[in-house]
Order: structure tokens, then sequence, then C-alpha cells
């Protein structure tokens, strides 16, 4: 809940075997030109129009300085299936700015918003709509912590831990655990922790989670565009470790059939009202409000939903709706510290890990 060793000699189903010793500061300087003007490196990162789920993209534009005033760019739309052909000009609108933990120095990554050439939002744009939300209901000063799960695979497509033919032993001992019969992927998880936290994201949090080779990370309490742009970054950065080790991150909701837990990303919400004194009926409220659209919500939850929401492995199903205190296997789940001090927030467990965070806020 939102609340450096040597790998070098490690089997590579373990952790991944790591290009660079280090490869977190291979490049972590800013760039002198011949006259030796300090040039700035700005990463700029953009969700694409893959279907049913969406994709990170991203590129690197020199600029002569620092700046807090990002200049627009252009992209080849036709190649990210955001526009055809004959009309591929796509525009990148900066919107937030983070410290760039891979290249260090005073290199940037650059969040963009995906516009037309005409200025107004692309039809992939989903942060356009949850930032007009965003404003609506900022009297009410909502908070959302995401907690989003991934599954670490080699490349042959199996989780790290799982053995080349067959299963590992049974699911028990990897939620949380500690030690090399239980945990695998470690390095990358510390490591994406650390940088997260070098680039000013709000992370709260990692562990182990029930499935060998999955983990979790967590980003919040923030604002509905903040931790959805952060987790965004989050995602980014994580994808671009696991370069290092030939580990791909997978948020599949259920990368593994059978007796394994999915990937989900539970999403923790809260009002003013439902923070302060007396806020426990308007989180039974929420929750009610939450029933009265679950069909809604689970459309716009993640692709492969109803194969994560079975009913089994602390889910509830896909098409039904349930809330309750301390209930893992409800819709929502109230947590039993809310119960006791009959104020805080409700966890809505349905979104998928492959969630778009800006849609799961804003319908939230």
């Amino acid at each position: 809940t939102v609340a450096a060793c040597d790998i070098e000699n490690r089997p590579a189903d373990r952790v991944g075997r790591a290009r660079n010793p280090n490869p977190s500061t291979r490049t972590n300087e800013t760039t002198k030109t011949e006259d030796n003007h300090v040039a700035i490196k700005a990463e700029y990162i953009w969700i694409d129009g893959t279907e049913p789920t969406p994709q990170l993209r991203s590129k690197t534009k020199i600029l002569d300085e620092p700046t807090d005033d990002y200049p627009i760019w252009g992209f080849d739309g036709s190649s990210t299936n955001q526009a055809t052909g004959d009309k591929s000009d796509c525009v990148l609108k900066p919107v937030r700015a983070f410290h760039d933990p891979i290249r260090g120095g005073e290199n940037v990554l650059v969040i963009c918003e995906v516009m037309l050439v005409d200025g107004k939002a692309h039809p992939t744009n989903t942060r356009a709509a949850a930032a007009r939300t965003a404003k609506k209901y900022k009297k009410h000063e909502p908070l959302f912590g995401i907690e989003q799960e991934y599954t670490m695979l080699r490349p042959n497509g199996n989780p790290l831990g799982f053995p080349d033919d067959g299963y590992p032993a049974p699911q028990g001992p990897y939620y949380c655990g500690v030690g090399e019969y239980a945990i695998t992927g470690r390095q990358i998880a510390e490591e994406h922790m650390d940088a997260c936290l070098a680039a000013g994201i709000g992370i709260s949090g990692i562990n182990a989670e029930v499935m060998p080779g999955q983990w979790e990370f967590q980003v919040g309490p923030r604002g509905l565009l903040e931790v959805a742009d952060e987790i965004w970054v989050a995602r980014w950065l994580l994808h671009r470790i696991a370069e290092n080790y030939d580990v791909w991150i997978s948020i599949d909701p259920k990368p593994v059939k059978g007796d394994w837990n999915g990937a989900g990303a539970h999403t923790n919400f809260s009002t003013k009202e439902m923070r302060e004194d007396g806020g426990y009926k308007y989180i039974e409220a929420g929750c009610k409000a939450l029933g009265q659209k679950a069909d809604l919500h689970i459309k716009n939850y993640g692709a492969g939903v109803e194969d994560r929401l079975t009913g089994a492995h602390e889910t509830q199903r896909h098409d039904q709706f349930s809330y309750g205190v301390s209930d893992r296997g409800a819709s929502i789940r109230i947590p039993w510290q809310v119960s006791v001090d009959k104020k805080g927030y409700l966890e809505d467990r349905r979104p998928n890990g492959n969630m778009d965070p800006y849609i799961v806020a804003r319908l939230m």
C-alpha cells in the first residue's frame, strides 16, 4: 500500500546481466561543445497511439542552455500509430520536466502532451482531459497514490526466477521476501527506486510481489496530474534501466496464465472531505458512487482486465462490484486503520498494471 551489490557473478535468470557495472552513471555528465559551452540533453517523453495498450516513446533534443521554457518539437506520428503517412506530423508540447538520473548533470526528462498541428489535443492525448477534470474538482483537493506492479522478463519471455521449462515453487515465499531462494531482480528494483528519487518523482516505496520476478513501486500521495505524470516517467525509467540488464519490463495484467497473481495498479484515492474528521461517510459515499459507474470504469481500467479480475488471487470479478473493510477480494478496499480513524482514503483494486493513470485518476 502507498505507504549496491555485485551482480556480475549472479545467474542471468536472477537479475539479468548488466552491460555496464554502473549503468545509471555511464553518461552522468553534461556535455561541453568545442567552445566550452554546456549543452543540455532533454529527453522528450510521450505516450503513443498503440492499441489496446499505449507505449512510451522518447527522443533527445539538445538545448544550448538550461531553461524552464522547453520548446515544442515534432515527430513522425505515422511511426507511432498517431498519424497517417500523408499527414504524419505531430507536435510534442512539454508540460513538466524532471532531473535526468541516467545522464545526470543538468540534463532533464520532459514529459509531453501530443498535439495536432492546429494546436488541439491529439485524440491519443489523455492528459488534456485529465487536466480539465483536475481544474474542475480542485476545491476538493483530491489525492492519489498508485501501486504499480510489473514483471521482469528474460529475453525468452519467462519471468525472472522461472526455469526454462516448467514453473518455480508455488506462490508463498516471494511476497516481500528476502534471500536468493525467493527474490529475483532486486538490483533493478533498487536502482529504479534510486533513479526515481533522484528525478524528483514522489516514489513512496517498493516491494517484491507475490509471483517470482514481480515487483511493485508506489507513487503518491499526489494530485491528479502529478501522480499520472510521475507514473509515466517512472515507467520510462524502469524500462530504460532494464535495458542495461537485458530484461524486458511487462505491465501486462496476466503475464503468466494459471495459478499466479496478475499485475495491477491499485489506486488509492481521497478528497479533503474524506481526510478530515468525520470523513468516513464520504468514503462510503465514494465507494457507492464508484459502484454506480462500475461498467464504465472496468472498460477503462486497462486491456485484459477480465483475465486478471477473476475472483481469485486477491481480486473481485470484473463483472461484479463490492467494497469492504480490509477485503482484498473486493473491488474497493477500505483499510482497517481508516475504519478505526473514521477518516482517510479508499483503495480501488480494479485497475490493471497496464492502465493509463490519466484516465483512471480522471474517472475516479
